[in-house]
């Protein structure tokens, strides 16, 4: 992990929103209520990283990359990811990152496709633990009988982003 991490936020309609990065790519996504909010969360997740909120060019351009996909999640959000996890987590968030666009697993899939068919709790806190929203895609992840269950940055969320990626996905095959 580098030593600094440059940062961004903005108010959206969907939520506020935080991209942080480092020299190797994008180690933060954080959506919430408020910027003030997702500042805290930052620093507690970094507490020794020296954050720089600066607004440099490649931040901002990251930034609009999330804004847009939440304005119209129509494609995948694709974006060069540093993440740090434990083995487990890091097995999972790859899992996530592969659900296509408008689909979902259920947490006994996830932990069947990492080997660990009795993991699925450990999958649950592997998902809450991710720190990068939208881009590895835990919001696509719901319980074996199809209801949705918890989601880091808010069930209302989760069921608001399926929605919206169901639509889009569903209008692009219509267009074909």
């Amino acid at each position: 992990m580098s030593d600094s991490i440059h940062f961004a936020v903005q108010s959206h309609p969907f939520a506020a929103l935080l991209v942080a990065r480092d020299g190797q790519g994008v180690c933060a996504i954080l959506l919430g209520d408020s910027t003030d909010e997702l500042r805290a969360d930052l620093k507690k997740r970094f507490p020794k990283q020296h954050l720089l909120e600066d607004g440099d060019k490649q931040t901002l351009d990251i930034l609009k990359k999330v804004a847009d996909f939440l304005d119209r999640p129509d494609h995948e959000l694709k974006l060069k990811l540093h993440l740090q996890g434990t083995e487990f987590q890091m097995k999972v968030w790859d899992v996530l990152q592969h659900i296509p666009l408008g689909s979902t697993l259920s947490y006994s899939e996830v932990a069947q496709r990492i080997g660990q068919p009795k993991a699925v709790r450990a999958v649950a806190r592997a998902g809450a633990s991710n720190p990068v929203a939208l881009a590895v895609a835990c919001h696509r992840v719901i319980r074996s009988d199809g209801g949705i269950s918890g989601y880091r940055w808010g069930v209302d969320r989760k069921l608001k982003l399926l929605e919206m990626e169901k639509k889009y996905t569903a209008k692009g095959k219509s267009d074909r």
